[in-house]
């Protein structure tokens, strides 16, 4: 999943580029989530878990700290998150080329729809974003699933249940085991907390007090003798993302 930040203290302009954000993302059949700020103080107090986020495009002028201050924050976290700077004068080059700013989008651009695609391709581009599909004879209907769609998978009596995002999640079947399919899937993103579920960790939103919560409020309950393993591949996993 692409996660992606937008800060902003103009509630208007946050629709407007989460609009744009999504439109670009859906026609790309990108699996993404999109988290709005009101000013940059909000976006710091996540401390380390900012790195959740591949993107983050900050306003350079706002209430409660500037863009500019915000994204030294940021690097003082990551080197690896994208900034793009939103602004309404392109005056502030110097300290963008500092903090690592990869573009300057302007907001009274006619053409400001055409500079987040733009700038969007440039980043998706650098990051090697791509999506794996594979094909599955569900019992409902055969499918081509992309793989970072699947949120997790559950299985009962050699029945698996495929959770998969589709705009909203979708429930597909069919027969086989879960080590199987974990087999084949081969991916370093699913996690094994049970002997019955198979978790795509990007749709984690955290694991404490030995329950897994993904990003929809759906908790796992994780068994004791597992707790550790699922809890270290996690933290690796997040540190790595």
């Amino acid at each position: 999943m692409l996660r992606i930040a937008i800060c902003d203290d103009e509630k208007p302009f946050l629709k407007i580029m989460e609009y744009h954000l999504k439109l670009y993302l859906s026609k790309y059949n990108i699996v993404y989530k999109i988290d709005a700020y009101r000013s940059g103080k909000k976006l710091i107090e996540l401390g380390s878990d900012i790195i959740r986020y591949s993107i983050i495009f900050l306003d350079i002028n706002m209430n409660g700290g500037d863009g500019i201050q915000t994204a030294e924050m940021i690097r003082k976290h990551s080197d690896d998150i994208f900034i793009v700077f939103v602004t309404a004068f392109i005056d502030y080059s110097l300290e963008g080329y500092k903090v690592g700013a990869l573009r300057y989008l302007l907001k009274t651009s006619d053409n400001f729809e055409a500079s987040i695609s733009e700038c969007m391709d440039v980043i998706i581009e650098k990051m090697d974003y791509n999506t794996s599909y594979k094909n599955f004879h569900f019992r409902e209907c055969p499918k081509s699933i992309a793989i970072d769609r699947i949120m997790y998978i559950e299985s009962s009596l050699h029945r698996l249940e495929f959770h998969i995002m589709e705009g909203h999640v979708k429930i597909y079947t069919m027969y086989g085991t879960l080590n199987n399919i974990e087999q084949e899937l081969d991916s370093d993103d699913f996690l094994r907390i049970h002997q019955s579920y198979l978790i795509n960790m990007k749709y984690i939103k955290s694991i404490r007090n030995k329950i897994v919560i993904l990003e929809n409020g759906k908790e796992f309950i994780i068994p004791k003798a597992r707790y550790r393993d699922v809890k270290t591949r996690f933290i690796v996993y997040k540190g790595e993302i």
